[in-house]
């Protein structure tokens, strides 16, 4: 693998130069410690299909999603506002995310506050480049055999309609797509959308995110594919809490494209 090399918008200007696409790495792809290695695999991803890409890096700041679903307006507009101004001072007009609360976020609530932007999810690029013959899932690791089950996020899913992408990542590599009972439409929620990440869970019978995975399980799966950095948090917190960690393991769809293409 050549070295990845990860230029900011800041020094694509200075060059005089413009990207394809901004990638917006969003704050669990920043500083989550799981989460940055699904973002450094996105890069990879597109480095190695030649897309001329760039990130904001320190002019990046939280889209205001979590403060929306928390309740606070007013925050959000103040963080929604600062972002819509860094991205129309660099002319950006496509932008990829790796999270779906960012892609929700800016795709349908930044239209109305004046930020208008082509906003494709992780999984769709991917969608894409394989659709282009530009990723065929050889040369890497081989899931082929291995049973996956993948996890709807809520922002993709219900909120945006986005089911087919993720699968159709998975379906070239010869592995066995299984799906859940409860999926596309019928998805449940990891337990953590809607700020709930970031506050203890309400007294009940049982954490939503152990009721998932436990509905994954059901499968058999060797991987349960993710799509979002919230996910992934859940999703790994309720394989560890029924101690299936060595058998059973949560990756990224971005991950699996990396590894799948020797990335």
């Amino acid at each position: 693998m050549t070295e990845l090399h990860v230029p900011t918008m800041a020094e694509m200007q200075a060059n005089g130069e413009s990207p394809e696409i901004l990638f917006w790495v969003g704050c669990a792809g920043s500083f989550d410690e799981r989460a940055q290695r699904i973002t450094r695999d996105i890069c990879k991803i597109l480095q190695h299909v030649g897309i001329k890409y760039a990130v904001l890096g320190t002019e990046e700041s939280c889209t205001g999603d979590p403060a929306k679903r928390a309740g606070n307006e007013f925050l959000f507009q103040m963080q929604a506002m600062t972002n819509i101004q860094v991205l129309d001072a660099y002319q950006i007009k496509k932008i990829v995310t790796g999270c779906p609360h960012c892609f929700n976020t800016i795709k349908n609530e930044y239209p109305g506050l004046g930020g208008h932007y082509e906003v494709i999810h992780h999984s769709q690029l991917i969608q894409q480049l394989i659709d282009d013959g530009k990723l065929k899932a050889e040369g890497g690791e081989s899931f082929k055999g291995k049973k996956i089950t993948f996890h709807d996020p809520c922002y993709l899913g219900r909120g945006n309609g986005v089911y087919e992408a993720p699968r159709r990542a998975l379906e070239v590599l010869d592995a066995d797509l299984v799906e859940m009972k409860r999926c596309r439409a019928h998805g449940m929620c990891c337990g953590a959308g809607g700020a709930q990440m970031f506050k203890e869970p309400e007294p009940g019978r049982k954490d939503v995110n152990i009721e998932r995975v436990e509905q994954a399980l059901e499968t058999s799966p060797n991987v349960i594919a993710a799509g979002c950095p919230y996910c992934m948090t859940m999703l790994t917190d309720g394989v560890k809490n029924l101690d299936k960690e060595g058998s059973v393991a949560v990756l990224d769809i971005a991950e699996i494209t990396a590894r799948a293409n020797g990335l």
